[in-house]
């Protein structure tokens, strides 16, 4: 055999042996992702514990539920740009330690519920950087050369932060109104399984690689969600927001989280008296049923996006709409039942509203300006969490139910600009 048939062979066999396998870093830092929203919805079932035990009314309970996004906010919007200075891998692990730190502060409000406001304020501080420089380091350690490369593989990337942050969200109320329900000291114990789940976060994240693009490295101009990048262009010359954000994004992105709120804290409110000794429980498993629907319908928002991304806004829209009309029902009823599924459509409503936020943030954003773009969305759409307090205001002037069903009309109203540039396409 000749040297050229021997390197020949020795190619093919090269090429027909099974691939490198690559570590999971995606899925293992996704994991910090679910301790944010864990810390998030544990808080949330134990509302009517804390208006028992620690005799809080139910303006004082919600606007706790309000601290949570004035911490967020701020953190989301320092830790894009640290994330896009410093790299993303030391400000998402700084932020999981904050995450971590905010729940031991919510322990202490056992004792004294003055905690509670630094607790929560920590809780969305730590969210906000974690939502920002965490979700950039999610869709790049999801993303060739750290995972493989394919249009679904990108697909996936832009999504799995949401998807494990709706995990967390899902499992961490349930977990924490089981734990108050039966177990002693309520307040202290339901904070257990978050800082072991934030500790293991951190230990699985600790191994995975920075991937913070170098400053003037030469790179892609954002694909439109269309499809078709534009090849060549520097990161220098691409554009802080993408056409269409304002419009198309942040002007819908408040959905994202009023959906869900209104879902597993204001219907539990109202509802949970029917169900007495039972409160903390419905409460928990409303806060499993609205984010789980939400994690349900990601295959469904996956094809959608797949035909038409604007087709899914307008169908996250109108599911909203539909929830807010189911809720207003329920409402007015009072039937427990009845609440638990206008909280699964609200929440398959907060899925694919969601999906198309991030997804079409990351199409519009470059890869040097993810974070700050991303931490955008996340702010904008946070900003619905605010919802719960606005109807108790509002509650003092006209009944729930008319304003759940303004409120659908409202989120159908969202959608006229996206569907307009959908049509102008």
């Amino acid at each position: 055999m000749s040297d050229i048939e021997s390197d020949t062979a020795v190619c093919r066999a090269e090429a027909a042996a099974p691939p490198v396998p690559r570590p999971r870093y995606g899925v293992r830092a996704a994991l910090m992702m679910t301790a944010s929203g864990w810390s998030a919805n544990q808080f949330s079932a134990l509302l009517g514990t804390y208006r028992a035990a620690a005799g809080l009314s139910a303006s004082a309970v919600t606007a706790l539920l309000a601290v949570y996004v004035l911490g967020l906010i701020p953190g989301l919007l320092c830790g894009a740009p640290l994330a896009d200075r410093l790299g993303r891998r030391p400000v998402a692990l700084a932020a999981l330690a904050a995450n971590l730190a905010a729940t031991l502060l919510l322990v202490l409000g056992a004792f004294s519920p003055v905690w509670l406001w630094p607790g929560r304020a920590l809780t969305g501080l730590g969210a906000g950087a974690l939502l920002s420089a965490g979700g950039a380091w999610v869709k790049e350690l999801s993303s060739p050369p750290y995972a493989p490369v394919g249009e679904r593989a990108r697909g996936t990337a832009a999504r799995r932060a949401g998807v494990f942050v709706s995990l967390g969200f899902a499992t961490g109320g349930l977990a924490a109104s089981l734990i108050a329900q039966w177990a002693p000291y309520p307040t202290v114990w339901a904070y257990l399984p978050h800082v072991l789940l934030a500790a293991a976060a951190g230990a699985l994240a600790w191994g995975c690689p920075e991937t913070r693009p170098r400053a003037g490295a030469a790179v892609a101009a954002p694909a439109r969600a269309s499809g078709g990048a534009a090849p060549g262009a520097s990161s220098a010359s691409a554009p802080r927001r993408g056409p269409g954000f304002g419009r198309t994004v942040l002007l819908m992105a408040p959905w994202v989280f009023a959906a869900p709120t209104i879902g597993f804290a204001t219907l539990p409110g109202l509802l949970g008296g029917a169900l007495p000794g039972w409160e903390t429980v419905y409460a928990g498993v409303a806060t499993a049923v609205v984010p789980g629907a939400g994690v349900a319908v990601q295959p469904v928002a996956r094809r959608l996006a797949a035909r038409s991304l604007a087709g899914t806004a307008l169908a996250g829209l109108g599911t909203v709409a539909a929830g807010l009309v189911l809720a207003a029902v329920a409402a007015a009823s009072g039937l427990p039942s009845l609440g638990l599924a206008a909280g699964a459509v609200l929440g398959a409503g907060y899925g694919l509203t969601l999906a198309y936020g991030l997804t079409r943030t990351a199409a519009l954003a470059s890869p040097l300006r993810l974070a700050r773009l991303t931490s955008y969305f996340w702010s904008a759409a946070y900003l619905g969490m605010f919802a719960p307090l606005l109807l108790t205001w509002a509650s003092a002037l006209l009944p729930v139910p008319v304003l759940l069903l303004a409120a659908a009309g409202a989120a159908l109203l969202t959608g006229l600009p996206v569907a307009g540039r959908r049509a102008g396409r």
